[in-house]
């Protein structure tokens, strides 16, 4: 095992439409599982702790939903994102939609899957979008600079024998 994997995640385009994330994480896949969809551990990583989750809902079953909000603690700004579950098999994987609320034409449908060696979750997602142009946008956002962020604070609530941030890490 490693002593930590920060900044570890690797993000590629595949084909024309598609974004592939994958990170690794010493942690068993039913804990990385339950971190990635329960709602009080999601306020705990997910983003920058200076855009705090505000709203947070989760009804994780197929045709169930979720929502995250966050607001900016310097410009009040809120951004939201939200999605639909299509297939759950928990600790195994997750298809669902997701759409960032300002760009609803954006639309996009992730699979997520996990799988364990050792005692080593490799959690890789799939993120498909329906246009080409629409790809690229997301990759050009700066979303890997966002999703690192918010994958080392998710390593770090999972395996809390891994460093504390630097002051670098905290700000978006």
């Amino acid at each position: 095992m490693l002593a930590n994997r920060l900044g570890s995640a690797v993000i590629a385009s595949r084909g024309d439409l598609e974004i592939v994330i994958e990170r690794s994480f010493d942690a068993p896949a039913a804990l990385v599982f339950e971190a990635w969809t329960t709602p009080s551990l999601i306020r705990r990583w997910w983003g920058y702790e200076s855009q705090p989750l505000v709203v947070c809902d989760v009804d994780l079953r197929v045709g169930g939903g979720w929502r995250y909000v966050t607001r900016d603690d310097v410009t009040g700004v809120e951004m939201g994102w939200r999605g639909e579950y299509r297939e759950i098999e928990p600790g195994v994987r997750i298809v669902s939609t997701e759409c960032f609320e300002d760009h609803p034409a954006g639309e996009t449908l992730n699979t997520l899957t996990l799988a364990e060696v050792d005692g080593v979750t490799t959690l890789t997602v799939v993120v498909l979008h329906t246009t080409r142009a629409n790809r690229d946008a997301q990759l050009a956002s700066g979303m890997e600079r966002g999703l690192q962020h918010g994958l080392d604070r998710f390593e770090r609530l999972i395996t809390p024998a891994s460093p504390p941030p630097t002051n670098a890490e905290e700000r978006p």
